[in-house]
């Protein structure tokens, strides 16, 4: 909570920037992933850097939704929501909106197909699973899946985590996602189908 606040006060300064766990070469994969699409869904907002980064590419009429518990320090509010929220602000394309509960709990009343899905939650198995069981149906044929800390690399040796084990026992043997490509820590799935809104040439 201390070094919360801290680091709250130094961005609130201008001393610091908004933080993330992502590399300037994953933010690049997940922009060029995201560039155009209508109905985006971030699993994982922190200090909503990837959010604004999302928001910034994708269709000028486009939906972006987060999705963050968010949970209230001891003196009843998020500083890293003060923080995403503002910097999603940064951005005015399309529209954003947050859904502050669990990703379970937004997927369970969630009905929207959604054409780009970029998650960063918990990284546990179990978390993984429950973000893959509950998102992945709602993904178009041709719609685009951006999951984090789903594979290990020399920098980051994260072998034993429990997104990469879900990752490699599950998510890669699901037969109606192929892998396009992965940027370090980065995993890019598609959804194997045509486009939506893609047609047959004669």
């Amino acid at each position: 909570m201390l070094d919360s606040f801290r680091h709250f006060l130094r961005w609130r300064l201008g001393l610091a920037p908004a933080e993330t766990q992502t590399s300037t070469a994953e933010r690049a994969a997940i922009a060029r992933h995201a560039r155009g699409k209508a109905s985006c869904v971030e699993i994982g907002v922190w200090h909503g850097v990837n959010t604004r980064n999302i928001r910034e590419v994708m269709a000028a009429t486009a939906v972006l939704t987060g999705v963050d518990p968010f949970p209230p320090g001891r003196l009843g509010f998020s500083f890293p929501m003060i923080i995403a929220k503002h910097e999603c602000a940064r951005s005015r394309r399309g529209t954003f909106r947050l859904l502050r509960c669990t990703s379970a709990e937004a997927a369970a009343r969630w009905t929207a197909p959604i054409d780009f899905l970029f998650v960063d939650g918990d990284h546990s198995y179990e978390a993984l699973r429950a973000d893959w069981e509950g998102w992945s149906p709602h993904l178009l044929p041709g719609g685009i899946a951006c999951l984090h800390d789903s594979r290990p690399t020399a920098a980051r040796p994260i072998h034993a985590a429990g997104s990469v084990r879900f990752t490699d026992e599950v998510i890669l043997k699901d037969p109606r996602f192929e892998v396009l490509e992965s940027v370090e820590t980065l995993l890019v799935l598609r959804r194997r189908g045509p486009a939506a809104g893609a047609s047959g040439g004669g």
